[in-house]
């Protein structure tokens, strides 16, 4: 498995040439899978349904002890590389070992990241447009009040909106709270175009960004695809005046290339931005560079069952040491080949993945 993951690392650090990856390609039908781009035919695998029985006691602390590993792992090559939490709710806080009724602050996780960015606060659950229940936002507010109080986090706000007035309402409220906001149109990878309102990035300031306390805005493209190659995309971010932009590392089977990702870096003032890379912890993804062609649910073991409504993306046992080696560690791994781009930092997506393991689907949110 490793000899994949040098192969992305010599990739990203040092070439422009498209790496042996899998494509963001469409779901394959029932009885076939994705192998190195090409849909091929197969019989259903013989595995059994994976109990729900996961080895370990505390799936939050797990997280949160992940979170931690990257975050030391990351300050011995970068000490200013950024590591920014998506949706982090439920590690900022953990129960009082001496009383299980009390919350307390999860400081050593809160001091391991350098931001939030939390989705959906007031739109967006369970759907674009539609209004975050009263008692899940003012829990949500008051987690993020929490990390901004114990650990002076910087916070980013992700709301999907489907009007004008929604939109303005999210930049209203965040504003207020001294979060920075986006309020999208779209969703996961249909986050694949600027904004059209507003046309300039809300606060918009001409100086320079060097780190989050700095940032007045952000933008989040999680598919640049459809701005066309990849000089083309950075040319257009660059024409703009952003003061955090998050990207995809990939654009289709492709990286982003270190010169892509310089040109990223500075706003149409000339002045400098963030550049953040996406990077899930709490999913394996059939078009990521590291899947291997006879990978399924239960093979390797730490692989589960796919996302609801997402098939090209697996749960996986986040506490394994094989997958957290992909993600990080070793100079082989996902995260170093980040960091040998050039990207500033990274978002770390999935970090709510602990809830499947506490009871599924239907488990507490935060």
């Amino acid at each position: 498995m490793l000899h994949t993951v040098r192969a992305l690392i010599l990739v990203l650090a040092v070439s422009t040439a498209a790496p042996a990856v899998l494509a963001q390609a469409p779901a394959t039908g029932e009885g076939q899978v994705r192998a190195q781009g090409r849909v091929v035919e197969r019989e259903a695998p013989e595995i059994a349904p994976l109990p729900m029985t996961i080895g370990v006691d505390d799936p939050r602390e797990e997280m949160r002890v992940f979170v931690q590993e990257i975050s030391r792992f990351v300050r011995r090559h970068d000490k200013t590389f950024i590591l920014v939490a998506q949706n982090p709710l439920g590690l900022i806080v953990k129960a009082d070992v001496e009383d299980l009724t009390a919350m307390r602050p999860a400081r050593a996780f809160t001091q391991a990241i350098d931001g939030i960015l939390q989705e959906a606060v007031w739109y967006g659950i369970p759907e674009i447009g539609d209004k975050t229940a009263d008692t899940r936002r003012d829990k949500a507010l008051e987690r993020l009040e929490t990390a901004r109080r114990v650990a002076a986090l910087p916070v980013m706000v992700l709301d999907y909106v489907t009007g004008n007035d929604q939109l303005d309402a999210v930049f209203r409220a965040a504003t207020k709270r001294g979060f920075m906001a986006y309020p999208a149109r779209g969703k996961d990878m249909a986050l694949n175009a600027l904004p059209r309102v507003p046309r300039r990035p809300y606060r918009e300031s001409a100086l320079s960004v060097l780190s989050l306390n700095d940032a007045r805005n952000f933008v989040v493209l999680r598919d640049s695809s459809r701005f066309g190659r990849q000089d083309a995309f950075a040319l257009t971010m660059h024409g703009t005046n952003y003061d955090v932009v998050v990207v995809d590392v990939f654009q289709g089977t492709t990286p982003l290339t270190r010169q892509a990702v310089e040109t990223l870096k500075y706003k149409k003032s000339g002045a400098r931005r963030l550049v953040l890379a996406y990077l899930n912890l709490g999913a394996a993804e059939s078009y990521r560079y590291y899947w291997q062609p006879d990978w399924t649910e239960g093979s390797p073991s730490w692989i589960r069952e796919p996302l609801p409504g997402n098939p090209d993306a697996h749960r996986v046992e986040y506490w394994n040491p094989e997958w957290q080696a992909i993600i990080s560690g070793n100079t082989d791994s996902y995260i170093y080949g980040i960091i040998a781009q050039g990207y500033d930092g990274a978002v770390l997506d999935g970090l709510d993945a602990y809830h499947y393991y506490e009871g599924g689907l239907e488990a507490d949110p935060l």
